[in-house]
């Protein structure tokens, strides 16, 4: 993929055009005399210096530059084919070859390292068609205890540079820098520079790192030029480099979510730049929102700290015990609305949501059930809530209390916007999408209801 405008690769970068480093050496444009981060908005060449240019200090390729290199702080790290890396970090033996992380012939591939993704192998490919590709792969059942400990390892480095640190699964997470220069005493491209080298000598296994903005452009960076990778998105590439990319290339938007945007003549970001929100909105429901500013490179997403973070629920105790289904219900549907509001207030879907009762005799009851996908859907937090109620349901049981909760959060895009848009006819799904739209604009408290709440 072109670099043009995120990433240069050249010996000779001008200090007022550019701030730049070696991932090599210690060699950078910082400590060559700069006395503050690289200005921001710098004019950019009109086409980059071709690529191979060397270090002027080691004579190594792979400067990374960039106007806005020392200014930036928003990260995406991602270690690369991660399972497969710490695999072969403990058996030298496998160097080279192809190797694919997975089940049997029946099952599926969790990672491939990239000798076998050059043969085409590629993560939940099924395992036969992985082999057909790639015969001469080594196949290596998970060990999931082990590269947990590993990941452990990546995360506590990771929190000796700074402390907001937001995982999104056991080898990838987003960090926060801003501010910590001052504790570093360098700006967070150089100390991020240091810590992929620390983690390949240290832990054995690379990393690739994307520095940006904002969230939305850090993991974009972070996939450019895997592995080992160091890419750099500033505010001059946002419009500018999003226009003329697939839309796969934001987050969320998945195979699902891009057959149906074909079909409504989207193919690349620059084809969403001419709908407005409430066109996006009518289109996607509440994540069209966010596309329409990701479309533009914009990200207002918080970073969501675990500790605050690991449950939302809400519950209601009744004034005299219901036994009935249709009473109970009737009860849990305003909770699990609630719930929903809740969690796109806070652009999170659960993975987990859990039932409480209790019983006449103040005894508690919790079920829980783990969804295939996320969700933060009324109607989908409703259905499951029944699913887990309607067992507990018999001759001589009655309810003072009901409750609704939810865990394992993700960001809202990667939950229920694939379903929505694999099934636009769904008039359930399509009636809360209206719902969202009209409280968007008038309030949660707008005297529109469904009639299971009245």
């Amino acid at each position: 993929m072109e670099q043009a405008g995120r990433q240069l690769e050249t010996s000779t970068i001008p200090a007022p055009l550019a701030g730049w480093m070696c991932r090599h050496c210690q060699a950078d444009s910082w400590q060559r005399g700069h006395d503050g981060p690289a200005a921001s908005g710098g004019e950019h060449p009109a086409s980059p210096p071709s690529a191979g240019r060397r270090c002027p200090s080691c004579s190594r390729p792979g400067l990374s530059a960039h106007a806005e290199l020392f200014s930036l702080s928003i990260a995406h790290i991602d270690c690369d084919a991660f399972y497969a890396a710490v695999e072969k970090r403990d058996n030298p033996a496998l160097a080279g070859k192809p190797v694919i992380i997975g089940g049997g012939k029946r099952g599926v591939v969790a990672t491939a390292c990239y000798v076998a993704r050059t043969r085409g192998v590629r993560s939940a490919m099924p395992m036969f068609k992985a082999l057909e590709a790639c015969p001469d792969a080594v196949v290596i059942k998970p060990n999931m205890a082990k590269y947990s400990a590993v990941g452990k390892q990546v995360r506590e480095a990771m929190e000796t540079l700074t402390p907001a640190v937001q995982p999104l699964s056991i080898d990838e997470a987003f960090l926060d820098l801003t501010g910590t220069q001052a504790v570093h005493k360098r700006p967070p491209a150089l100390v991020l520079r240091d810590f992929q080298q620390l983690v390949e000598q240290q832990l054995g296994i690379s990393v690739s790192v994307g520095l940006s903005y904002n969230k939305l452009m850090a993991k974009i960076a972070s996939d450019l030029q895997k592995p080992r990778g160091f890419s750099v998105l500033g505010r001059s590439d946002g419009p500018t480099f999003l226009t003329e990319q697939d839309v796969s290339i934001l987050w969320g938007v998945g195979k699902v979510t891009v057959a149906a945007m074909n079909r409504r003549g989207i193919y690349k970001v620059g084809d969403l730049l001419p709908l407005s929100e409430d066109d996006l909105f009518r289109q996607f429901g509440a994540w069209g929102k966010r596309l329409y500013a990701y479309a533009r490179g914009l990200d207002s997403r918080a970073f969501v700290e675990e500790a605050k973070s690991k449950s939302v629920s809400n519950e209601t105790t009744f004034n005299t015990d219901l036994s009935s289904a249709a009473e109970l219900e009737r009860k849990l549907w305003p909770l699990c609305e609630k719930l929903s509001y809740r969690l796109k207030d806070q652009a999170l879907a659960a993975k987990t949501l859990t039932l409480k009762l209790k019983d006449s005799r103040f005894r508690s009851i919790s079920r829980s059930h783990t969804l295939p996908d996320p969700t933060a859907s009324a109607e989908r937090i409703f259905a499951e809530a029944c699913s887990l109620l309607h067992p507990e349901l018999g001759p001589g049981k009655a309810y003072r209390l009901i409750g609704i909760g939810s865990a394992g959060f993700v960001p809202i895009e990667q939950g229920d916007p694939a379903d929505l848009i694999e099934d636009p006819n769904d008039k359930q799904r399509a009636l809360e999408r209206a719902l969202d739209q009209v409280r968007a604009k008038l309030g949660r408290d707008a005297p529109i209801k469904r009639g299971r709440g009245l």
